[in-house]
């Protein structure tokens, strides 16, 4: 039901796409770690990204060339053109404007950023807590929901446990099964 894994970074209008592992070769091209499932569209050329640097500072950068590398990406961007440009900005954290991400065409599919920090609740409206992030595995995606009285459940995002998703009002609910909650909302 979610549609892509760009993570939050702490700016509220701005989401990670990667970090830059470390330099490659000596032309100024950068090793990305990619946090996204779009890497073709968030690295395109003259794209521009925002680095966020180890020292707390920020650098617009603007892509002049990507492409695979294993698992990675590699990247080049504008005005740097060698090894130590390159090494300046490692450990940089790579994030694009949450408002460059296109619609969803599906009711179903959500980014993750909609649905971290959206209350949870019962189906009678009783509070359950809040979703701190969503994961991703070969089962399916979770929501990790941070209970009210303090712990993690991790909740299956499936229709059938989690029936109804209102972005608008910060809500959504959720029908778990026996056992899937603590026994902390029975009385």
């Amino acid at each position: 039901m979610t549609r892509n894994r760009s993570r939050d970074d702490d700016s509220a209008d701005s989401l990670l796409v990667g970090r830059v592992s470390r330099p490659h070769g000596v032309r100024g091209e950068l090793v990305v770690d990619v946090r996204t499932d779009s890497p073709a569209e968030r690295f395109v050329v003259d794209g521009i990204v925002e680095a966020r640097l180890r020292d707390g500072g920020s650098q617009s950068l603007t892509v002049t060339a990507a492409r695979s590398h294993g698992e990675r990406l590699l990247l080049s961007v504008a005005g740097v053109s060698d090894r130590d440009g390159a090494e300046r900005l490692r450990g940089a954290l790579l994030t694009v404007p949450k408002s460059s991400l296109p619609p969803t065409q599906d009711p179903d599919e959500y980014y993750d950023h909609q649905l971290e920090g959206l209350a949870a609740v019962l189906p009678d409206g009783s509070p359950l807590g809040v979703v701190r992030e969503v994961l991703h595995g070969a089962g399916g995606d979770l929501l990790a929901v941070r209970l009210t009285g303090g712990d993690e459940a991790l909740i299956p995002f499936v229709r059938e446990i989690v029936p109804t998703v209102d972005v608008d009002t910060g809500v959504l609910v959720v029908d778990p099964p026996p056992g899937l909650v603590d026994d902390q909302f029975e009385e």
